[in-house]
């Protein structure tokens, strides 16, 4: 395997190191941070962090995470921000994941049209269940899935257990249970024809998951926010063999730094090839099947 230098990573999900885009927003969930991910809350400018994209040889799609909870005017000011950042920054920034609160209805729906039009590379649409309160497969969401599914725009279903609220009492309100792998499923019956992409480990129901991506070609798995380490046995065994087309490299940055990932990967003991396909070819030929 080449040395680390010489990696090159495409990232499916990272979050903003940015103050203004930082993924946990309060003094209490800051303070979470390190009990949760064991990394420390530091901010970057724009330039810092491109940076450190650039530096580790990355081309990430970010995602805000919170504006899922937002009204449309007060998302609509960070996603021109991150339009703006991606202009600016094209190299390593390839798009963004936007997650839009499916109670706004049309209002929602015309901000994702927006700024797919407004947009400078991939714009795509990410859905958190577990945190938003609805299921992946709730109706609510089905104008946004025929909208992408005309547009050819794939969509970022989170699964499994989530560090958001992890720790806090009550869990800050997050349902683990409307992360679980049987919603893509239903998603992937009804909208044979959209693209999705899993994002996540799926424990406690990483068996379900490994079922769910072998029944239905449409789905896709990155696996942001968890050190490979810590991946059950029966995905480290897939990984290698019947998913190694279908598995894609998902850092969530800044939690976790890409120096920590690379070394967890390479520590797995994959070929180089098998690697290379997680680490960035199986991300390429999924875009350039859209165009992207």
């Amino acid at each position: 395997m080449a040395d680390q230098k010489e990696i090159k990573l495409f990232d499916l999900h990272s979050h903003w190191g940015t103050k203004r885009g930082y993924p946990l927003r309060t003094p209490e969930e800051l303070a979470q941070q390190e009990r949760t991910w064991k990394s420390t809350p530091k901010y970057a400018t724009e330039e810092e962090m491109a940076d450190y994209f650039r530096k580790n040889k990355v081309r990430t799609i970010l995602d805000f995470g919170f504006t899922k909870n937002l009204k449309i005017a007060e998302a609509r000011e960070y996603h021109d921000y991150a339009l703006e950042t991606q202009r600016r920054f094209p190299d390593v920034i390839f798009g963004h994941w936007l997650q839009i609160d499916p109670r706004t209805g049309e209002a929602g729906l015309a901000e994702l049209k927006r700024c797919i039009q407004a947009k400078v590379g991939f714009i795509g649409l990410a859905i958190a269940g577990a945190s938003s309160g609805f299921a992946a497969s709730d109706s609510i969401y089905d104008p946004f899935y025929t909208f992408c599914t005309e547009a050819k725009v794939p969509v970022l279903i989170l699964v499994g257990y989530t560090g958001l609220g992890a720790g806090i009492r009550g869990g800050k309100g997050v349902k683990l249970d409307l992360a679980h792998p049987r919603y893509l499923d239903e998603v992937a019956i009804r909208f044979p024809d959209l693209d999705i992409i899993a994002g996540r480990s799926a424990w406690p129901w990483q068996d379900e998951m490994i079922a769910v991506l072998l029944h239905k070609p449409n789905i896709w798995y990155e696996l942001h926010g968890w050190s490979p380490k810590y991946l059950t046995d029966s995905l480290k065994r897939e990984i290698p063999r019947r998913l190694q087309d279908r598995i894609m490299f998902g850092a969530d940055y800044p939690l976790f730094q890409y120096e920590r990932l690379i070394a967890d990967w390479k520590s797995l003991g994959y070929t180089p090839e098998v690697l290379e396909k997680v680490f960035f070819k199986n991300a390429e030929s999924f875009f350039a099947r859209l165009n992207f």
